[in-house]
């Protein structure tokens, strides 16, 4: 069995791309430095952590499309999580301190388009493929995360 773990963590003054950092702190705010430009659909307390999966990502390459970690805006890049198990209601242990709880899912932001072929960002849309969007979250336990920490699923969602 694999384990999941921080692939990339990414911050930005504000869009995208969001570029790496080895190291950061994370307040129920979201992680120090990085700044949103439109708050009316990015960040605040319960959008402080955008999520992706690496595996994800590296499937949309596959398709041809020029998108890597940090360019879909996420916060952090994930390796090894079964992506299907990230919806709402799901906390996850992130490093030894962190603590997130899964609140909605991303939708696609124009923002997104030159990294997608032919515009085709809708690729990231939950209601149209269902398992490919980014994930928010909200910060319940502040923590310092680091590349390569690991990532549990410490409770799942109830099913619907």
């Amino acid at each position: 069995m694999t384990t999941s773990r921080v692939f990339q963590i990414n911050i930005s003054d504000g869009g995208v791309p969001k570029l790496p950092l080895l190291s950061v702190d994370v307040t129920v705010s979201g992680l120090a430095g990085d700044r949103q430009r439109n708050l009316k659909y990015h960040g605040g307390p319960d959008r402080a952590v955008c999520l992706y999966s690496l595996e994800r990502l590296l499937a949309l390459q596959a398709d041809g499309h020029p998108v890597y970690p940090g360019a879909t805006g996420e916060n952090l890049t994930l390796s090894g999580v079964d992506w299907d198990q990230v919806v709402p209601g799901t906390l996850m242990r992130i490093g030894e301190s962190l603590l997130i709880e899964i609140t909605s899912y991303a939708d696609p932001c124009p923002d997104l388009l030159p990294y997608f072929t032919d515009g085709a960002n809708y690729l990231m849309d939950q209601e149209k493929y269902p398992g490919w969007s980014r994930a928010y979250a909200r910060v319940l336990q502040p923590g310092t995360v680091n590349v390569a920490d690991v990532v549990e699923i410490v409770e799942k969602a109830p099913a619907p």
